[in-house]
């Protein structure tokens, strides 16, 4: 029995292709091996200039039923300044004919009046009117909303037409 001989050819690559696989692993040698950065820095200057400003927010006063015996009530406004804005609140006279400051009215049906006052303290004694460093409240803004309470009161003995009544007040934040 004859046994065939396993034959083994190999074929030559040619020298260019040889090469070209060289360049290729220094290729991806090279790209791995970090650069060296260069690097530049400069800097900017980043600027505000904050206004001083308030907000003014107030929630509604009301007397309930007047029997002509002596009404009181509370009402509440919230002033928001820039931290360290000095403001001054003040109230207006209102809307009713004749009223003041010292002096305010409520009117109700036929015009008819219904005097009443706002005062800075629960004693009723501090009118609050309108001219700064006299009848004004004074305070110094913090960032925050900042609750003062107004106290409102009509006096005893005003027997007016029946029906409702009513008053508005302008509240000025001066700054």
């Amino acid at each position: 029995m004859l046994l065939a001989a396993k034959r083994t050819t190999r074929i030559a690559a040619p020298a260019t292709h040889l090469a070209g696989i060289c360049i290729l692993g220094f290729l991806t040698l090279l790209t791995s091996i970090p650069a060296a950065a260069a690097t530049a820095t400069t800097t900017f200057t980043v600027t505000a200039t904050v206004q001083a400003t308030c907000l003014v927010s107030a929630t509604g006063l009301a007397f309930g039923t007047y029997t002509g015996a002596v009404a009181s009530s509370t009402s509440t406004v919230s002033v928001t300044c820039t931290n360290t804005t000095p403001y001054n609140v003040g109230f207006s006279a209102g809307l009713a004919t004749g009223a003041t400051v010292t002096t305010r009215k409520m009117t109700g049906p036929a015009s008819a009046l219904l005097s009443y006052g706002l005062y800075s303290n629960a004693g009723y004694t501090t009118n609050w009117g309108l001219t700064i460093g006299t009848d004004t409240v004074a305070g110094t803004g913090n960032g925050s909303a900042q609750a003062i309470t107004v106290y409102g009161q009509a006096a005893a003995g005003q027997y007016v037409a029946p029906g409702a009544y009513s008053d508005t007040i302008t509240v000025t934040v001066t700054y």
